[in-house]
């Protein structure tokens, strides 16, 4: 189901990588009521659009929930306390107090009569015995249970999924789950100690090639294999999922081309025309030992699953970051540095 283009969709998260960009893309496609929430200020939010009513608000509250979703049709709920494996592995008391987001934007959506709920989980749902060798198979929407999720993040996610689950099934409120695969792209965190391994390993190398430094950390052994998915790919899928008539389930949002760290680091030195010498933080955060979305029920129900390339990405994401590192622009680095 296509919302009209004159319903009012309201975007929480909007300050974040995901928000901006989803907010970027319906404005694309012509829709004129478009509402963005973040608890950040606004100077703070990596995107802002003058045509979009910006809301800073704390939306763990239940009041700021209510006003958020004020005569919106639509609610896209992409936000979160979250990082990359270094934030999460380290504030999981931070990363479960996220529940309070999701638990009031549905108590606040099924009071507004809000007609359509998205809530973006992530693969840190899916049980850690069946990630423990770099050669995993695709993990299937199954492997979620019996449930042992990545500790504080994923509970959390599994949680609030539950709570979509139940709000459809008692209250009659439509949601729609997708669980996100380690997406990536420009404009995005990419210092900070919030960073995913795209950003992290992008900015490590634009500032080896900036500062002369030949060197590179990579945490873990760098054997740890994972599926990176585009922000392009994630901003189709979303939709697709949200404006589906029978995904009622949480589905797979992630690409299936699956690669090692060292493999990353492999593409990112290609791309930036350098070879660096390899550190190994084998003390560092390094999260499960291999990861990767099968994609049989998306493409089975969506007819469609993500297919930008590795490459084609990382070109696209080291560029932005390079040109960012070499201007000193970040607001994350601004924002750690106070």
């Amino acid at each position: 189901m296509t919302p009209p283009l004159d319903d009012l969709i309201v975007v929480c998260g909007a300050g974040g990588f995901i928000g901006g960009h989803l907010l970027g893309d319906l404005r694309r496609q012509g829709y004129r009521h478009l509402r963005g929430v973040d608890v950040k200020p606004l100077s703070r939010w990596y995107q802002t659009y003058p045509d979009v009513s910006n809301l800073v608000l704390d939306l763990q509250h239940l009041d700021a929930c209510t006003t958020a979703v004020r005569g919106a049709r639509s609610v896209y709920n992409l936000a979160a306390d979250m990082g990359g494996m270094g934030f999460i592995e380290n504030n999981k008391g931070l990363c479960m107090l996220s529940v309070l987001i999701n638990t009031h934007l549905l108590m606040a959506s099924r009071q507004a009569g809000v007609e359509r709920f998205f809530f973006s989980s992530s693969a840190c749902v899916y049980a850690h015995d069946k990630q423990t060798d770099p050669k995993v198979e695709g993990l299937k929407e199954d492997d979620a249970y019996p449930a042992m999720p990545e500790d504080g993040y994923g509970w959390e996610k599994l949680f609030s999924e539950r709570m979509c689950r139940h709000f459809r099934e008692d209250f009659g409120l439509t949601t729609r789950v997708a669980r996100y695969h380690n997406v990536y792209g420009p404009h995005g965190t990419y210092d900070g100690g919030r960073e995913k391994a795209p950003a992290a390993i992008s900015r490590k190398v634009a500032m080896s090639v900036i500062n002369g430094d030949r060197t590179i950390e990579i945490w873990g052994s760098g054997e740890q294999t994972r599926s990176f998915t585009y922000i392009d790919d994630c901003l189709y899928g979303t939709q697709a999922i949200m404006q589906s008539a029978d995904v009622t389930f949480p589905i797979n949002l992630g690409s299936s081309e699956k690669v090692s760290i060292n493999q990353l680091v492999d593409l990112v030195e290609d791309i930036a025309g350098i070879k660096l010498e390899r550190r190994y933080n084998l003390n560092a955060p390094k999260g499960v030992n291999g990861r990767n979305s099968d994609n049989t029920l998306i493409s089975k129900t969506l007819g469609w699953a993500p297919a930008t390339s590795l490459r084609v990405g990382m070109e696209h994401t080291y560029r932005w970051i390079y040109d960012e590192v070499k201007s000193g622009r970040s607001k994350d680095a601004a924002v750690n540095q106070a």
